[in-house]
């Protein structure tokens, strides 16, 4: 009987350990490169996303190679756009990540004599 309990025990961790290595087929990945007006990637970047709902933005940086992940990013259409030094890019505009997906923007900065403004959210 003591090896019929390990044996469902073991079968229960097998199961377990597999199901939470899947993708979660409701979260997205975002991820990317920021390179600077010289083309080189920047390190520590700031990179600002917000959804196209209008909620509140929120931002990562990036590695020493200029890339960045966002995991488990709830499926939806995304705003992004990257800072650096007083540099920002362009935003990226109705970056639509889906389930299950990963999503990869290379965000390249250019030299801008303010902080751009967010995009409207009544022209969506």
């Amino acid at each position: 009987m003591k090896w019929m309990f390990f044996l469902v025990l073991a079968v229960g961790l097998v199961l377990s350990g597999s199901v939470s290595s899947m993708p979660q087929q409701h979260t997205s990945t975002l991820e990317g490169l920021v390179l600077g007006p010289d083309n080189k990637p920047v390190a520590n970047a700031a990179v600002t996303y917000q959804s196209g709902g209008g909620s509140a933005p929120h931002v990562v940086h990036t590695d020493g190679q200029g890339r960045f992940s966002v995991p488990k990013l709830r499926a939806d259409i995304y705003d992004v756009r990257a800072s650096a030094q007083g540099i920002y890019s362009d935003w990226k505009k109705n970056v639509n990540l889906r389930p299950g997906q990963i999503t990869t923007l290379t965000l390249r900065l250019t030299h801008a004599p303010e902080t751009p403004a967010a995009p409207p959210t009544a022209q969506r």
